[in-house]
């Protein structure tokens, strides 16, 4: 005689019932086995942990590169224009000159940086730019002010490039866009942290007999210093030898590389040859991207920059007001990349964020050229930022998952940081000391610049779309790839992202 079911027995079967049911419903719903739902299960607990111990890493150094950098406008507010005797537009050349070595120093490191190792080449630039942040605390004129800014452009060039391609290695492309979107957050951030560092500052000055910016890039110098011999320890040659993998892990690492192989070529040795970098040049991508570019570094650096000196000068604000009030700005314009790029890959959209964002910047500009109150005028900084980083670093995410293989991704992405920072050049001009209050120039060219690249994107998802067609076309056809050819971005089973 059978015995009865208890109440707890019935429970637990109709638990795993359940359970059942609802594996059966997915499986039908999304027509994968329960091996393949597994899989996915552990490469989203990857690429958690990814985002726990590579992400962060690469968004400190990213921090810390746009404070060192970005000081100059605090400094300028706290009185280093008139302590070292700088005169007319000096403040403006010292801006200026830090681009033009950026400049130089990254379409070779795009190309260079993966055959000399990461775990290498960012811990040494790091220091490098860390001790010329902290010898600028100690010049005394205008030339000891342009050395410093030559040869920390020149280290800090050598940087973004050398993450952005880190992290082509260690995330797939759907998987890059909020990542890139990591390191322009952590941009924004910088801004806030420097107005908060530069507040405190204000009540260092006179302390050891020194003024309170001379104290600002000791601080800040010595904090990049720390963090190179942190990233000794914390950046790792490749998947393969990092210390938070464990062997499971690896494994699916090494079966993400072969995924991706084409796209990321994660395996590859990063000795690229001439053929990546004509592939590159001839593909009108990348030339619009960068040109596009351009005109978004523009605002971005002459937003990040100058604005303390806008809000100090511009707005009539008082300097301590000038230090604390970029806080919430930067703070605004994180939250609105986080949202944008996270929805950017969530929807595989790479146009929509910057099509929809850049018109708010423009109308920030807008305020800013009309006859309105400072706190109006303020107001629009906010839209600016809503704009100026999401536009920027969505950009650079485009081409970058749009190019195959890694050769002519690293060349295609030397070629747009390249001419980004042209932009950098022209951001330190158009901002001149004597343009105050008003700085007429400065934001009737950023808004020019923000429509340019408004128009560019339509362009752009153009050539997208009309290239998408050809390869439909060649796949209805029955087309293969000749024996002997570059696989590329070019051939038909490459799919842009639009």
């Amino acid at each position: 005689m059978a015995k009865p079911e208890s109440t707890n027995d019935a429970l637990q079967r109709s638990v795993t019932d359940e359970k059942h049911e609802q594996v059966q419903q997915e499986y039908l719903a999304v027509d994968e086995s329960p091996e393949t739902i597994e899989n996915r299960k552990k490469e989203d607990a990857l690429r958690r942990k990814l985002d726990c111990f590579v992400a962060p890493v690469m968004m400190m150094l990213m921090l810390i590169s746009y404070l060192d950098r970005g000081n100059i406008g605090f400094a300028a507010t706290q009185g280093m224009t008139d302590d070292i005797g700088l005169k007319g537009s000096e403040l403006n050349t010292a801006v200026s000159v830090f681009y033009i070595f950026y400049i130089l120093a990254e379409f070779p490191t795009s190309l260079l940086v993966k055959r000399l190792q990461f775990n290498r080449v960012i811990p040494i630039i790091t220091f490098s730019w860390g001790l010329t942040c902290l010898c600028t605390g100690f010049v005394q004129n205008f030339a000891g002010l342009v050395t410093t800014r030559i040869f920390l452009g020149f280290f800090e060039g050598c940087l973004f490039p050398s993450m952005t391609l880190f992290l082509c290695n260690w995330y797939t492309r759907e998987e890059l866009g909020i990542r890139i979107a990591y390191l322009f957050i952590a941009s924004a951030l910088s801004g806030a942290f420097g107005g908060l560092i530069a507040f405190g500052i204000l009540y260092m000055n006179g302390v050891a007999g020194w003024e309170g910016w001379r104290w600002l890039y000791v601080i800040e110098g010595t904090i990049t210093i720390i963090w190179a011999f942190a990233c000794l320890f914390l950046v790792p040659k490749n998947f393969e030898t990092a210390y938070f993998l464990n062997e499971e892990e690896k494994t699916l690492m090494r079966q993400r590389a072969h995924r991706t192989q084409a796209y990321s070529d994660s395996e590859g040795s990063g000795h690229y040859g001439k053929a990546d970098i004509k592939e590159a040049a001839k593909d009108v991508k990348s030339w619009l991207h960068g040109i596009i570019q351009i005109a978004a570094v523009t605002i971005l650096y002459g937003f990040g920059t100058f604005l303390p000196i806008i809000i100090r000068n511009g707005f009539q604000f008082s300097t301590k007001q000038a230090q604390y009030l970029v806080i919430p700005v930067n703070i605004w314009g994180a939250i609105v990349y986080a949202i944008g790029a996270y929805l950017s890959d969530r929807y595989q959209t790479r146009f929509l964020p910057l099509i929809l964002m850049a018109p708010i910047g423009i109308a920030g500009y807008a305020i800013l050229l009309s006859p309105v109150s400072p706190y109006v005028q303020y107001f629009a900084t906010y839209l600016i930022a809503t704009a100026c980083f999401l536009c920027t670093g969505g950009n650079i995410t485009w081409l970058s998952a749009n190019c195959a293989p890694d050769g002519k991704r690293a060349a295609s992405l030397g070629i747009l940081l390249t001419l980004t920072n042209i932009g950098g050049v022209v951001s330190g001009q158009i901002y001149q000391s004597n343009a105050a209050p008003k700085y007429t120039l400065g934001h009737a060219w950023s808004l020019g610049c923000l429509a340019f690249a408004w128009c560019g994107w339509w362009a752009v998802r153009y050539m997208y779309k009309k290239r998408e067609a050809g390869k439909d076309r060649k796949l209805a056809d029955g087309y293969c790839m000749p024996q002997g050819c570059m696989y590329t971005d070019r051939e038909p089973d490459f799919r842009y992202q639009i």
